[in-house]
């Protein structure tokens, strides 16, 4: 007997489907044609990250575009998807599976589903269960990786970049940060406190990092090294980069108001920005291999955030960097760093 032709997808075909977005579309699409009253649709998976709980695809009929919700971790569970339907009309919902967090389809209809029109929907729910295992994977892996990786690094690596010395060179803006006197912080801290200080800590410099388009590449002890790679006109990615460490200043400050009314020690810092090139991909052991960035650029940042303490400045920028933009720098003078042939001419943030 020969299947409907959207089961006959959901055998033969569904399985290679790049993600989930371009699953639901297709799926829908399949049953738009073959004669169901659709609105929309919507896919939920649940994926392993630190703060998002699932990720829900929804589909619009009217115009076959998919935009992309999330549901948060510690929170009630998401009713982004149902909510979405409901909107569009009357909701057939399915979870595929027992488990608590097995993926939900479900469906809104430009009128009430009649039951033979339920009954093919639910149909749907059994064949699509293997298609969307491998999508569930598929997504609990790409959360994970994205969790250590980073976004970028993370695609990189689950486009095919396993081996080592491969990788490319790229443009970017740099950022690197780190505590100061942590050492001694740490050992007058108990351990749990200190890791919540860390963590407010890196909540503020990942954060604006990430709300300017940039990515963190590791966290390395109390330190932090981000990029933010040209996709556009060099100047554009130095002042996203010099926009993130302006938040990451204010969300500090902030933050040692909030310690401070604890009765806890402020959390000096340091950060300094480059712009330049570097080699961005896979080095290590055979077995072992990091996804990062390394090059001259990478280490002349990291000198002059040193040079931070010296200088009596939390915030360095590079010529390199202050050459690709229009933000008003003060000018420090040129700087000898260690292992760096040429002086660095060295520019500050204003009130810093």
């Amino acid at each position: 007997m020969d299947l409907p032709a959207p089961l006959a997808w959901l055998v033969d075909e569904a399985g290679a489907s790049p993600g989930a977005e371009r699953f639901l579309a297709e799926l829908g699409g399949r049953l738009l044609a073959d004669g169901l009253p659709l609105a929309g649709g919507a896919l939920s998976l649940a994926v392993p990250h630190p703060i998002i709980a699932r990720r829900i695809w929804l589909w619009r009929a009217e115009t076959g575009t998919v935009i992309e919700a999330l549901g948060f971790a510690g929170g009630p569970p998401s009713q982004a998807g149902h909510d979405w339907l409901t909107g569009l009309g009357p909701v057939q919902e399915d979870a595929v599976g027992a488990a608590a967090d097995s993926p939900v389809l479900g469906w809104a209809g430009t009128r009430s589903f009649e039951p033979a029109e339920t009954n093919r929907l639910r149909q749907i729910v059994r064949f699509a269960a293997a298609p969307l295992a491998a999508l569930a994977a598929q997504a609990a892996l790409a959360a994970l990786l994205e969790a250590y990786l980073g976004r970028r690094s993370a695609a990189r690596v689950q486009a095919g970049a396993l081996h080592r010395g491969t990788g490319e060179t790229i443009r970017a803006a740099l950022l690197c940060a780190d505590l100061r006197d942590f050492t001694a912080l740490s050992e007058a801290t108990e351990p749990a406190a200190m890791i919540t200080a860390l963590d407010a800590w890196f909540d503020r410099v990942a954060g604006a990092v990430h709300a300017f388009g940039g990515e963190v590449l590791k966290f390395i002890g109390d330190g932090a090294l981000a990029i933010f790679p040209v996709t556009g006109a060099p100047g554009e990615a130095c002042e996203a980069a010099l926009r993130a460490v302006v938040a990451a200043r204010a969300g500090m400050a902030h933050l040692d108001a909030v310690r401070q009314t604890q009765g806890l020690p402020p959390l000096p810092f340091g950060a300094a920005l480059h712009f330049g090139e570097m080699l961005w991909g896979n080095i290590g052991a055979a077995d072992r291999l990091d996804f990062t960035a390394i090059g001259p650029a990478v280490n002349l940042v990291s000198r002059l955030e040193g040079l931070c303490k010296p200088l009596g400045r939390s915030v360095l920028i590079s010529g390199a960097v202050a050459a690709e933009t229009t933000m008003a720098l003060i000018p420090l003078g040129k700087h000898p760093l260690r292992g760096i042939a040429d002086p660095c001419a060295v520019f500050t943030l204003p009130e810093d």
